[in-house]
């Protein structure tokens, strides 16, 4: 009987044991340290300073010292990521943050390697249920609201878009952006240039002359830098920036911006580590949630857009706007959204084709 209840305790001791392997512990507010993973460098003015704004947002909400703060800027999306994640760590961090769709085979694989360090990825699909989450923005929500400017805006209806990769991020936010410029202007038509890059200023700045060049007068982008803004400037023409309020780069071009509020969510996720709290759940949020916006409306924009817009909005955040609603046909004339539907969020999120309307070059 006595070795019975033995094995008995035993066993129930291992199932214990087991089931709390990756159970986590508080870490005390003054001894975590945060790791951060850029694929630019702040300076960019764009896509990695909206993403260091949330960063310093969270330090400034919870009290963290500098030195708590780690950051890896210019990394690229190859064995260099997986190089600064490893410093990171190395370095004592607790959670990693990475903030480019490239980084995540390099993070599922190496949370796979530290079960108790959390991770955490922006705009990727990875995820596991020990360690490692995915985070992203419903920022199509916050394109359609742009295009409204700039279907308004424009004095041909010739729009341009500058798309750094053909992926589904990069195809839905232009179709959003589109699809908002058309329910303000149907006669709208929209040339695409992709660049192949996140983050290059001089190709940036090529792709949206040359579709200047073909006569677009407001320029959109899905890059990490202010060059296309600049170049609209230069030329004489409107643009919609991206990440931040980009109007200081373009005084007479810039009308808007779709832009990111990555405080909120950072400083919830580091909170829940000091607390003990933290589960690896992917989060997509929304106007809703203050995940996402449009910087304010310049005095650029025609009359009556911040009347459009305003109610645009009203409708996005009540759910009585549904963006990618049918009936839409793609670019080739097929009908890809039929009469009656509504896309969910992750059907949306795999979109891979152009709206009709959209040339891409």
């Amino acid at each position: 009987m006595k070795k019975l209840f033995i094995l008995v305790l035993s066993l129930a001791l291992l199932f214990s044991f087991a089931g709390s392997a990756f159970a986590r512990e508080a870490v005390p507010a003054d001894e975590i340290k945060v790791g951060f993973v850029y694929i630019g460098d702040p300076s960019d003015k764009g896509y990695t300073l909206a993403h260091h704004q949330g960063t310093l947002a969270m330090q400034e909400a919870l009290g963290l010292r500098d030195d708590q703060i780690l950051v890896k800027t210019f990394v690229t999306e190859d064995s260099a990521c997986e190089d600064a994640i490893l410093e990171l760590i190395n370095q004592g961090c607790d959670m990693i943050f990475g903030n480019s769709y490239g980084f995540g085979t390099y993070m599922a694989e190496i949370a796979e390697e530290y079960p108790e360090i959390v991770f955490l990825h922006c705009s990727g699909a990875l995820s596991n249920d020990v360690n490692f989450a995915n985070y992203f923005g419903k920022i199509w929500e916050a394109r359609y609201l742009a295009g409204i400017a700039a279907g308004l805006r424009t004095e041909n209806n010739h729009l341009g878009y500058v798309a750094a990769m053909q992926i589904p991020e990069c195809i839905y936010s232009m179709d959003a952006y589109f699809l908002g410029a058309k329910s303000v202007n149907p006669d709208v038509t929209m040339d695409v240039q992709f660049t192949n890059t996140w983050y290059d200023p001089t190709v940036e700045s090529q792709a949206a002359k040359s579709l200047i060049d073909k006569g677009c007068d407001v320029i959109a982008q899905h890059q990490d830098t202010t060059m296309p803004v600049a170049a609209a400037e230069e030329a004489g023409v409107w643009a919609c920036g991206y990440n931040v309020d980009m109007a200081e780069e373009g005084p007479t071009a810039h009308l808007t911006a779709p832009i990111w509020h990555w405080g909120h969510y950072v400083t919830e996720q580091v909170q829940a580590v000091i607390d003990g709290t933290w589960e690896p759940v992917n989060q997509l949020g929304g106007m809703a949630e203050d995940w996402v916006d449009i910087a304010p409306l310049t005095a650029n924009c025609k009359e009556g857009t911040a009347e459009a817009v305003a109610a645009a909005r009203e409708g996005i955040v009540s759910g009585s706007l549904q963006i990618f609603s049918g009936e839409i046909k793609d670019n080739a004339g097929n009908v890809v959204v039929a009469a009656g539907q509504t896309l969910t969020d992750a059907e949306i999120l795999g979109i891979g084709w152009f709206v009709e309307g959209i040339k891409v070059n």
